[in-house]
């Protein structure tokens, strides 16, 4: 049972009042008198206590399933990536529907729903997981306050959820030596895909940014890259965040990228699709991700008697080795395209230098670099 007084459209002045009383629900406006409303709210409240009341006549209140679909079908689709409406719709059917599914959302409590995450941290699952699935519930529940349904999103502003935050993923990138000796293999054994991992190593571009780069996307002269897509479940879409970036191109990558190109205009065109895409199957068309990381990256890395590594830990690589080279983690957050510089010192901070004394030593007032100048005090 609950009686809420609210305004139904913030800021208005005009003062409501829902009631959700076993199952079913009921909204009243009362006008511009909030203390009314209050006193109004307090007499439904003691008549619903006493049994009074009657809302038979009102429609039943939806459950979180029936929510959870149009948040699913419709919110999801509109406002997020196919990547993303994917994994959304996985979380929802292995951890959240089986639990509240059949729930009236009026039934579900903030204490529910913050031990049901509770529950998740403990059975192992990682931080990000659970802060998925946190927001999937409360995106679902959101849909109930705008149908005003529910009065506030109980799952808003739970408070601490996490244990003390864990140790970072250990990132394990290549050493300058391992990655030339990749780049060799590849040049040597793979020499039709040695512009692509070239082109991975010296950017730190995402295998997915990689695979939409399109020759219109290149300046030659200016020596960037524009990275404004990329390809995700064979899906052409922007970029993570979808932010357009400008990458810096190292000498070496434009003139590989540049003979690239030459070399493309004297094939023999015999494909039936456009030949933007700088790096193509046989039929023109983008590499396919997953037979690239299998059949060539794979085999690679075995041809070249290194450790297995993923291809994303070739961005990695990059932005360690420009921390080794000086560079600051501000460029480093430009080249990947990081939303925030947190994001890159949560990854590299580790891995840049500790302090700079010859900077710290510029604050000094002139004097105190005076060789004989002593702190002690003066013999008398």
């Amino acid at each position: 049972m609950g009686v809420k007084v609210r305004e139904k459209v913030k800021g208005s002045g005009e003062w409501w009042i829902f009631i959700n009383h076993n199952g079913r629900r009921k909204s009243k406006r009362i006008g511009k008198d909030k203390r009314l409303a209050r006193e109004v709210a307090k007499k439904i409240e003691a008549k619903l206590t006493m049994g009074d009341m009657s809302l038979s006549k009102d429609e039943k209140v939806p459950t979180f399933g029936d929510y959870a679909k149009t948040w699913k079908d419709v919110t999801l689709l509109a406002t997020c990536k196919p990547a993303t409406v994917r994994g959304y719709k996985m979380i929802l059917k292995s951890h959240i529907l089986p639990v509240f599914r059949k729930m009236r959302v009026n039934e579900i409590t903030r204490m529910m729903i913050k031990k049901f995450l509770m529950e998740k941290v403990n059975s192992g699952l990682a931080a990000s997981t659970v802060t998925h699935i946190k927001n999937a519930i409360s995106g679902t529940l959101n849909l109930a306050v705008d149908d005003e349904v529910i009065s506030a999103n109980p799952a808003h502003k739970l408070g601490k959820i996490f244990r003390v935050k864990g140790l970072q993923p250990v990132i394990e990138p290549l050493s300058r030596e391992e990655l030339s000796l990749l780049i060799t293999t590849f040049q040597e054994r793979f020499p039709k895909h040695y512009p692509m991992v070239l082109t991975l190593a010296r950017t730190g571009m995402r295998l997915g940014e990689v695979l939409a780069l399109q020759w219109g996307d290149i300046d030659f002269n200016s020596r960037f890259i524009t990275v404004q897509r990329g390809i995700s479940w064979g899906r052409v879409e922007t970029p993570k965040n979808g932010k357009i970036r400008r990458v810096d191109m190292s000498k070496q990558l434009t003139e590989i990228l540049h003979s690239l190109k030459r070399a493309r205009k004297i094939e023999p065109i015999d494909r039936d699709q456009d030949n933007d895409w700088v790096f193509t199957s046989s039929a023109g068309t983008p590499l396919d991700a997953s037979s690239w990381r299998r059949r060539v990256f794979s085999l690679a890395l075995e041809k070249a008697g290194l450790r297995k590594i993923r291809i994303h830990d070739l961005r990695h690589t990059y932005a360690s080795l420009l921390i080794q080279a000086g560079e600051s983690l501000a460029y480093i957050r430009d080249q990947l395209g990081h939303h925030s510089i947190k994001v890159t010192v949560d990854i590299y901070g580790h891995l840049a230098p500790e302090g700079n004394k010859e900077a710290v030593d510029k604050l000094d007032d002139t004097i105190f670099n005076t060789p004989k100048r002593t702190l002690c005090a003066p013999n008398n």
